[in-house]
């Protein structure tokens, strides 16, 4: 398995260097809105990583961090209204990559109960939705907050 952390993936993507599903959705003062980069069992799964290199959410400078609650309500906001989310969850783990980002995943009627939470991080490739099912909610995410 290649290390995320070397070089760290988070900074790539940052700067435009790897494409996420999605690629970068929107922007806020220090921050950038990207689908996940991984494989996912949800479409609109996104994350909002830090443009600067910082570890955690307490390492983020005082502007993104007054910014981070008032955008990830934005985007969770959009993930319910344009995609019929019934819920969102926010998770800021941190153990994988060593780049402050928060994830943003949308649960929908349809999302099976085992996909639940924290679950979805473990879901089987068999649970992983198409690509292009992935970009196209990816792409009415960055059209509703682009307005």
């Amino acid at each position: 398995m290649s290390d995320v952390n070397d070089p760290c993936l988070g900074c790539a993507i940052v700067r435009g260097e790897t494409r996420p599903v999605g690629g970068v959705l929107a922007r806020a003062p220090g921050l950038v809105l990207h689908g996940v980069a991984s494989p996912s069992p949800v479409p609109g799964w996104v994350v909002i990583s830090s443009e600067r290199h910082v570890r955690a959410w307490y390492d983020l400078d005082e502007d993104s961090a007054r910014e981070l609650g008032p955008f990830a309500a934005r985007v969770m906001r959009a993930q319910r209204e344009v995609l019929g989310a019934e819920h969102a969850y926010a998770f800021a783990i941190g153990d994988v990559l060593r780049h402050f980002h928060l994830h943003l995943i949308p649960r929908f009627a349809q999302t099976p109960q085992r996909l639940w939470g924290r679950a979805a991080f473990d879901a089987a490739p068999a649970d992983h939705r198409p690509a292009e099912e992935l970009e196209a909610a990816a792409r009415s995410l960055a059209a509703a907050l682009s307005r």
